[in-house]
């Protein structure tokens, strides 16, 4: 007992100096949760059925935006094409021959010259009877001849509407009216279809919807593929992101925004993030109740969107450290 009395005071001192190298380690070290990135994979198929006939990737490769994935039979696509095309031109060739006037320009032109010769002649009638009406007064030509000139330009001015009636005739749309709106909605029909077919035909080349890594490819060339099937596996690097828990205890201290710096290793130094989710309900409760004792089982599922810069160092998986960066919580 007398020697363990001697030791008492060397142990404790030992435990003080373990505990003070604690403490500041922890100061030195800071506030920090450990966490692991996380990626939300893209799989990208075709929107159309069609046999497979090339792929353009391989798993690990890294792709940038609007890069060729694959590429579908395109043989069906470009005859829809061709048919589209050729549907559209006979609806428009139809059309003009409904809206275009009933007589050759020939015709017209003969037929307008004749309608000009009756209106001279009736308008040299008109004259020439008004002449005569106010020379009747004076009697120095008589009424036979006053009315023969009115019969005359009864006449001229019927000879003269019905030139105008077939010149505007010849002139006329060869279809009725009913028929020329009916051929207008067919052309705008089989101008939408050749939209649809060349759109169809795009659809064989499949691209890249954003940069990223190619995480597996799962179909093979010669294979018959359906409409939504998965390809190509592809994690962009937009879609990669920092997730970590936090206590019950330091939820008060995070804000949306703010600036966070993550460390992994072989990361590499200053990788930076901004908290772009906190969860609204905890990840984990209690099974009973509440209790000052059991706080500290609640944590909170934190999200952060990784800087572009930095997102080609992370991997899904990865185990991170999060702490909170120097400064106030910034809002974007």
């Amino acid at each position: 007992m007398s020697k363990l009395r001697r030791w008492l005071p060397l142990l404790a001192a030992i435990a003080l100096a373990g505990a003070l190298y604690a403490w500041q380690a922890r100061q030195a070290g800071g506030r920090f949760w450990q966490g692991y990135a996380e990626g939300d994979d893209v799989f990208v198929g075709p929107t159309l059925p069609g046999e497979l006939v090339h792929v353009d990737v391989v798993r690990g490769q890294q792709v940038a935006q609007g890069a060729r994935l694959f590429e579908q039979d395109p043989t069906g696509a470009r005859a829809a094409l061709r048919q589209a095309q050729a549907n559209l031109a006979a609806a428009r060739a139809t059309l003009s021959n409904l809206e275009r006037p009933g007589g050759r320009s020939e015709q017209i032109a003969q037929a307008a010259a004749d309608l000009a010769d009756k209106t001279a002649v009736r308008e040299r009638i008109a004259r020439d009877l008004a002449r005569d009406e106010r020379l009747l007064e004076t009697h120095a030509v008589p009424q036979q001849t006053v009315d023969t000139e009115r019969q005359q330009l009864a006449s001229a001015t019927a000879q003269q509407e019905a030139a105008a009636a077939g010149l505007a005739l010849l002139r006329a749309p060869s279809g009725r009216a009913d028929q020329i709106l009916a051929q207008r909605a067919e052309v705008v029909a089989a101008a939408a279809a050749l939209q649809q077919a060349r759109w169809q035909l795009a659809q064989t080349r499949v691209v890249a919807p954003a940069a990223g890594v190619v995480v597996d490819v799962v179909a093979r060339a010669g294979e018959a593929l359906t409409a939504g099937a998965t390809v190509v596996d592809l994690l962009p690097a937009a879609n990669l992101r920092v997730l970590f828990y936090v206590p019950e205890a330091d939820l008060s201290s995070l804000r949306y925004g703010e600036a966070l710096l993550v460390s992994c290793d072989g990361c590499g130094p200053g990788l930076a993030a901004r908290i772009s989710y906190i969860a609204p309900k905890p990840e984990y409760t209690p099974p009973v109740i509440y209790s000052q004792s059991s706080r500290g089982n609640l944590v909170y599922r934190i999200e952060a969107s990784v800087v572009p810069a930095d997102r080609q160092r992370l991997h899904p998986g990865q185990p991170l450290e999060v702490r909170p960066a120097d400064g106030a919580a910034t809002r974007p």
